[in-house]
């Protein structure tokens, strides 16, 4: 199946048309519209859109299965805290951001919304 047809599929399940999407997603319909037809290939970040806009994980875009696919002979993630008991620049980083977790969730929720707004600002320069 292609990705339209499968945008197309989850956006008529829902029963939202391509004007709730644009609404939604900030994406034009003729492109939404190009889209669902095969006419464009949306980029990574359009796709995030797309998935947001139909309240879905990404996921689900190129998956119809009931159930989140299967990852097989993946490696166990260790944990943060797992991390800080390395020696070296990599455990100094997890203890750090270990410190700001800590920091963060200590802070009400307009203090941290304001800092990860200044964050992204300074992200972008």
């Amino acid at each position: 199946m292609l990705i339209g047809e499968r945008i197309r599929t989850l956006r008529e399940q829902k029963g939202l048309s391509q004007g709730d999407i644009e609404k939604a997603s900030g994406l034009l319909r003729c492109y939404i519209s190009r889209v669902e037809h095969g006419h464009t290939v949306p980029s990574l970040d359009t796709l995030e859109r797309f998935a947001a806009a139909l309240n879905v994980p990404l996921y689900k875009l190129f998956y119809s299965g009931e159930n989140p696919p299967l990852t097989l002979n993946l490696s166990q993630r260790r944990t943060l805290e797992e991390l800080a008991e390395e020696d070296g620049e990599r455990g100094s980083e997890a203890r750090f951001l270990l410190k700001l977790r800590t920091l963060l969730e200590k802070m009400v929720e307009t203090d941290r919304a304001f800092l990860l707004d200044f964050a992204k600002k300074l992200a972008t320069r």
